[in-house]
């Protein structure tokens, strides 16, 4: 049986993966997108496009209606964790007053299941590595405080139909899902991240590879870890969508709400992960140190356990090495693929 399911910032990096894999798994798809940092190109055409804020209630509940939605995957939202502190009112306006909007609608179109996009920066710095679950959340930073604020929204309404005693078929269920550190690209090459100034560090260090940039900051040298640079644990965006995917099905067959990690329970250095995009780039990268940036802790590293238990979810592509050299590739290509479709629609 075929299910419609809307995926707001469908047109973004993780989105237009996750949509692809839904339409693989035979999902009908309807993407809203502002195209505020996502690409029209980056839809499948066999999905449906609507340029639309994912925060406008009522123009999001009428395309509910329109398209019989019965799940929600809201990807939408600002993820810069610098710009979140030089702009926080920005960040709880979009991910957190939007957020709350889409949510709404999803109540008055009778959408039951939803998935969120959260982030391990709910834990701040956790007090033991890897962090499950249950550690203490304490953000560091507003982008990390406007995900953990979206998540409590959702405990909240999700619980409050409990209370109300609405029967369990009409209750409101969800999954967060905390991401670490997600990079790489497709296998095909057809398929990654464009996002404009980005600032995750293995996009930074192809677009190095590549030419595109000068240099490459190390943004602190003196942290307590092997090195003295962060440690962080990458994910593989084709695994990371195949974990929405996998927790779409879990709602849809009776799955109680969860909050989950979604990381590979390893962590790299900043340098580590500089060395490699260097093996498989064959290029000599610019590397300067720089001060620390507000907002970054030392180590995150995820405890996998849950979302296996729970989903049953087992990565394909857990390995630095294969990330990087699909970022790079893709990185290599994004200028030729980028004017080819600007051809294909001026000629359209």
């Amino acid at each position: 049986m075929q299910h419609t399911v809307l995926v707001t910032g469908g047109a973004g990096y993780i989105g237009s993966h996750t949509t692809r894999q839904l339409l693989h798994a035979g999902h009908r798809v309807v993407v809203v997108d502002n195209l505020y940092s996502g690409n029209k190109w980056a839809v499948p055409e066999q999905a449906v496009f609507v340029e639309l804020d994912s925060g406008n209630r009522a123009a999001v509940c009428r395309l509910m209606h329109e398209h019989d939605v019965t799940a929600v995957i809201h990807f939408a939202g600002h993820i810069v964790v610098p710009e979140s502190v030089s702009d926080p009112a920005k960040y709880y306006g979009n991910n957190v007053v939007n957020s709350l909007q889409m949510i709404q609608a999803c109540r008055d179109a009778g959408v039951r299941h939803f998935i969120f996009s959260s982030s391990a920066a709910v834990y701040g710095t956790p007090a033991t590595i890897p962090v499950g679950e249950e550690a203490d959340t304490a953000p560091i930073n507003p982008y990390g405080f406007s995900k953990l604020t979206t998540e409590w929204m959702l405990q909240d309404l999700s619980h409050s139909d409990r209370i109300n005693n609405k029967p369990a078929g009409e209750c409101f269920n969800h999954v967060a899902l905390r991401y670490f550190n997600v990079a790489g690209a497709a296998l095909d090459g057809s398929l990654g991240q464009a996002t404009p100034d980005a600032t995750h560090l293995i996009k930074v260090a192809c677009e190095a590879a590549c030419g595109k940039r000068d240099q490459i900051a190390i943004f602190g040298t003196d942290y307590d870890t092997e090195d003295g640079t962060c440690v962080r644990d990458y994910i593989h965006v084709e695994d990371l969508a195949k974990a929405h995917v996998t927790a779409l099905e879990y709602l849809r067959n009776g799955g109680q709400c969860q909050t989950l990690n979604c990381g590979y329970g390893r962590g790299f250095s900043v340098r580590q992960v500089l060395d490699t995009v260097q093996k498989v780039s064959n290029a000599e990268l610019n590397l300067i140190e720089a001060p620390r940036r507000p907002g970054d802790p030392p180590i995150l590293i995820a405890d996998k356990t849950k979302i296996h238990e729970v989903l049953n979810w087992r990565p394909d592509y857990d390995d630095l090495e294969l990330i990087c050299d699909t970022a790079y590739k893709w990185e290599r290509n994004l200028v030729k693929f980028q004017k080819r479709h600007r051809d294909q629609t001026k000629a359209g």
